[in-house]
This record gives C-alpha cells, structure tokens and sequence, in this order.
C-alpha cells in the first residue's frame, strides 16, 4: 500500500477485506463512497502474484481505475468496445505471460464463452464486483447482465467472488449474497456516514437563481446538478454558462460524441459544472467534486445516497443541497406509473400476458415516500441517513447539516398561518399553487383581477412574506395531507378532512422557514483541511497537474488528487525525502513527480 498508493495506515475495514482477497473467501464489503473500496481488490493479487477479474459497468470506470494505477506502477489493464484489435491482442498476451495484476471488464464480456475460456487457461480463479447493488432488482441501478454472474461458481468450482458497494440496505445485501451464490461470504459493512460531507435541504422557488447561489460558493471547483428531466439540464446549464460559468449538460439521450466530451471535459477539468440527469456519474472517478446539487427530488434514498456520495470523495469537505418541492413528488409517481405501463404493454407486445407490475410499482412509490419523509423532515441529515441504512448515529449534533446549523427554524405562528392558506383554498376553489400564492401575497395579475379575486378575505393575507416562502408552506401542508393536490396535468389543490380539522383549531400544524443565517451561508468552506495550505501555491500545483495531464493524456486527478496537493502547499518539500512524506505518495510518483513538483515549490518560495 505505501509502494503504490503511498498510504501509511488503512481506513475502517480496509485490513479485513484484504484478508478476506488474500485467503480466497468469498465476501460482500459495503463501505461509503471515498472509504477506499477498490484497495480491498487491488491488494491480494499485487501480494500474491496473482492474476484477478474485475467486474465493472462502465468504460469509463474501468479506464480511469486503469490509468490510475498505471501511473502508480501498478500491472493493470481492461477489456472494453472501445478497444481496437491490436490493444484487446495485446491485453491478452500480458494476461497469458501474468503481466497483470488485475484485468477490469464488462459483465457481458466476461460471460462471453471465448473470454471465460482464455481466463480459465491462464489460471485465473479470483473475481471481484464492483457496483453489486446493480446485481439486485430491490437495488437503485438494476442492471439484469449483472445477475448472470453467478456462472462463475458453475464454470469455475474453485473460484472465489467478492463483492463490492458503496451503498446497499440489508435487503439488498442479501440479494446480493444469494444471487452471486456467495459461500459462507465474509460481510463488512463500514458506517454509512459521510462526516465531510454538508447536507441542506431548501425549497425550491427559483432553481436557476439557487443553483446559481450555492455555485458561487465553489467558483472554480468541480460540482455536478442532477435534473429529473433532460430539456431541465439543457435550459440551466445554458443559463449557468450565461452567468459566466464553466458548465454542460450531460443526459442519455445525447449523442455519444458530445456526450463523452462532455464527460471527458469534466475529468479534465475543463468543465467545473455538469448539469445531468441522473445518467451521469458512475463512470466518473474525479475526486474533488466540492458540490453536488439536487434540481429535483431524487427518486431514493439510495439514489441520494449514492448521488451526493460523487462529491468528497478525497475526504475533504464538500456541500450537497437539494431543492426541494413537494410537486416533484407527484411528477415522479406520474413518471413511476408510465414507466410500469409501458413494461406492460412491451411485454403485451411480445405476447407476454403478465399484468402490470403492481408490487414494483408501490414498492417504487414506497421508496419516494421515504425519500420525501428525508425532504420534508426537521431530524439531522446525518442521523436520518444513517438510520435508513440500518446505523445508529451517536452524536447529538452533527455540525454539518442545514438543522445542526439552525439554518431553518420553524415558524412561530404556525397553525395560524396553516389557516390563511387553506382558507384561502377554500374560498378559490379549482386552482392550482401559484395563483392560491398570488391571492396570499397580494399579487396584481390578470387572473386575479378577470376572477375579481382581490375583492376576497383572503387576498393578501400574508403579503408580509416572500412568494417562495408562501409557496414552500403550501408544499408542506401537501407533505403533511392536510392539503391535497388533484392528479392529472393541471392538479389543482383542495380541501380534505384534516383541512377542516386546521381551521377549526383541532389539529395544530408546525411549518418551518429558512433563517436569516441560511442567507448568510459561508461563501467557502473552511475546514481543518485548509490548515496550514497556502492558497495560492494550491492553485499554482493545480495548474501543474493540469498541464501534466494534458501532456500525458490523462484526467489531472491521476496525476494527484486535491488532498496531496494542499499537503503539498502545506509541507513545501524541497527535496525528494521530504516529499515522500506527502499523503498520497507512492514510489512510483516519487520518483516521476516529485522532482518536477519541487522545482514548481522552490520556484514559488523564491519569489
């Protein structure tokens, strides 16, 4: 670990999961995105001579963990369709003559009966997966190749198969295990938390003046925007990029050249912001997301998870906002429902008569519940994470969360507000949020004038707030079901039992608002990693690795990540010795780096 990697210590089950490679038993290790996962797999061959597969669902996963460890030393290489003849013959003559270490591919390759033969020849009996949760249909990226994996143990009845996530809820673990046909499998489950990471969650009411907010708190870092639609990514990046930033859409229905510049942009670090849908991101390897911010809500907690979890992957501090409205939740159901009837009538179609999958389909809308409890609830971030994964979070306070921080507060008259806006409701029936809002805050519009609606009790009730704050209280009383909303395309809000029990003062309703300290929002974090760094020489070594990337043709975080580096605007090495002390120095780099860093350093200490 410290030849390669230039490690001096493992993170929480790291030694256990090595252990695990080395004896050759079977194992399932979930650990949180940036807990070091892919060492458990990259060790036991490098030790032991030997020759792994790994498993992966993505090129561009398995090219950027391949050009990583190259520039580490270490023997490694990948079978993909990207790869012209000479490279895949090449490939094979180093797996054949034990050149590798470690050889990635794709699932649909290595179940490939020309593939499995050539690695049974060249003795391989050891796979590990990454990504298993797409191995599980209860799992938030079920990919159905993925469970066809299990032909390992039947082709091969010595082989040995380890699993590996970043997230997955006991139902999933066990899926997982039975579905590889795991033997006795050693399970590591590391904590689920993410201690660096900054969770807010605020009402939406302008997304591009939002995004646009929290972007100027990372200028010049790397952040990703996940959107539910792709016209959403395409309208905010173009205005992101009228703003001044550097930013680009990314969905699947791109064609594939734009799309991968997009993608390979992002790596190199000449894009700071993706805008995408939720199509982005597993293939992305950059360690320095700062930000990550949710347009939408996001269809799981596991996809949250797994989504916020691309940002801090170095372990240094890193921000996630979700804007949140209640809409969204009736936008995914409506997107749900059309996605169940449309596997229905394929299947119809093909003259499958199975009827529409109604236990899928609630089982969907049950994880959006959930997932809307997160949004909508007043608990730590943190410990509401946590607990959905089956943890408990000792702390009281996590100091990293909009709650923790008192960042919402609830609002003092809450029930009384609760009253105005559902009188308001019941004295303009048939209308949707926005012009119940209007009456509410006084608005002049042509609609409320051609209704004569200024002329109600209601009209301007609470024009001392802010329309988005209006709007937000109307989405947590629909989060609440003391207000409901009619389905279709033009829902329109009504009245309902608990509406009644409001007014008449029988049920009391607490809503919650952003405080004055939420505005007020740091413009940078700064952590206890900025200790000691000079600033300044951070950048100039960014502006190294740029250029040692572009001259090797590859993405400036293989080079080094931001943690070596601000260790390095930290320590100022000025000799091989001292910069073998840096995190995240291998002897590889040592030796290829480390000179060309310390001439940068000594050249800015001498100015």
């Amino acid at each position: 670990m410290r030849h390669y990697w230039g490690f001096d210590q493992f993170r929480p089950l790291q030694e256990e999961a090595i252990g695990a490679g080395l004896a050759r038993r079977d194992a399932l290790v979930v650990m949180p995105t940036g807990g070091g996962k892919s060492l458990c797999y990259q060790i036991p061959p490098a030790v032991t001579g030997r020759t792994d597969v790994v498993i992966s669902p993505l090129i561009a996963l398995m090219k950027d963990q391949v050009d990583g460890l190259r520039e580490n030393g270490y023997p490694a290489a990948a079978l993909h369709s990207g790869m012209d003849f000479d490279e895949i013959r090449a490939v094979e003559q180093g797996l054949a003559d034990g050149r590798w270490r470690l050889l990635f591919v794709a699932p649909e390759r290595l179940l490939a009966a020309r593939f499995l033969n050539w690695v049974e020849r060249a003795g391989v009996r050891d796979f590990a997966v990454d990504e298993a949760h797409c191995i599980s249909q209860w799992g938030h990226d079920f990919r159905p190749e993925y469970r066809q994996l299990a032909e390992l143990k039947t082709r091969f009845g010595d082989a040995s198969l380890r699993a590996f996530t970043a997230t997955a809820t006991d139902r999933v673990r066990a899926d997982i295990a039975a579905q590889l046909r795991l033997v006795d499998p050693l399970q590591l489950v590391g904590r689920f938390d993410r201690p660096n990471l900054t969770y807010r969650v605020v009402p939406r009411s302008d997304v591009q003046r939002q995004v646009l907010d929290v972007l100027r708190r990372h200028t010049g870092e790397a952040a990703i925007v996940y959107c539910l639609a792709r016209r959403d990514t395409e309208t905010l990046a173009a205005a992101l990029a009228a703003a001044g930033l550097r930013a680009a859409h990314y969905h699947a229905g791109m064609e594939a050249g734009p799309r991968h510049r997009t993608q390979e942009a992002f790596a190199d670090e000449k894009l700071d912001v993706v805008v995408a849908t939720v199509a982005f991101g597993m293939g992305i390897d950059r360690s320095d997301v700062r930000c990550v911010i949710h347009a939408a809500l996001p269809k799981s907690i596991e996809h949250y998870q797994q989504e916020t979890g691309r940002a801090g992957r170095d372990g240094l501090e890193a921000e996630c906002v979700l804007l949140y409205s209640g809409s969204d939740v009736i936008r995914l159901e409506r997107l749900l429902e059309r996605s169940a009837a449309e596997a229905a009538g394929r299947r119809a179609e093909a003259g499958d008569a199975t009827p529409l999958d109604e236990a899928g389909l609630e089982a969907g809308r049950g994880l959006l519940r959930q997932m809307q409890r997160f949004a909508s609830g007043m608990a730590c971030r943190h410990r509401a994470l946590s607990e959905y994964f089956g943890q408990t979070y000792e702390r009281d306070g996590c100091g990293a969360c909009d709650v923790c921080l008192n960042e919402v507060e609830g609002v003092s008259d809450g029930s009384v507000t609760a009253q105005k806006i559902l009188s308001a409701v019941a004295r303009a029936e048939g209308f949707g949020v926005t012009h119940i809002v209007d009456i509410l805050v006084g608005a002049d519009t042509e609609r409320v004038r051609n209704r004569n609606h200024a002329q109600l009790s209601t009209y301007g009730l609470l024009k001392n707030l802010s329309r988005s704050g209006v709007t937000a209280m109307v989405h947590q009383l629909l989060d609440q079901h003391v207000l409901e909303r009619t389905p279709g395309d033009r829902p329109v809000l009504r009245l309902n039992a608990a509406s009644w029990e409001v007014m008449r003062g029988q049920r009391p309703v607490q809503l919650v608002q952003p405080t004055a300290k939420a505005s007020a929002a740091a413009t940078r974090f700064d952590g206890a990693s900025w200790d000691g760094v000079d600033r300044d020489l951070f950048d100039d070594l960014r502006s190294l690795r740029r250029e040692l990337a572009d001259a090797r043709g590859v993405p400036p975080y293989i080079i080094f990540n931001d943690a070596t580096l601000r260790d390095l605007a930290r320590r100022r090495p000025m000799s091989l010795d001292d910069f073998a002390h840096a995190y995240g120095v291998g002897d590889r780099k040592l030796q290829d780096l480390g000179p060309v860093f310390i001439e940068r350093i000594k050249a800015w200490s001498a100015r």
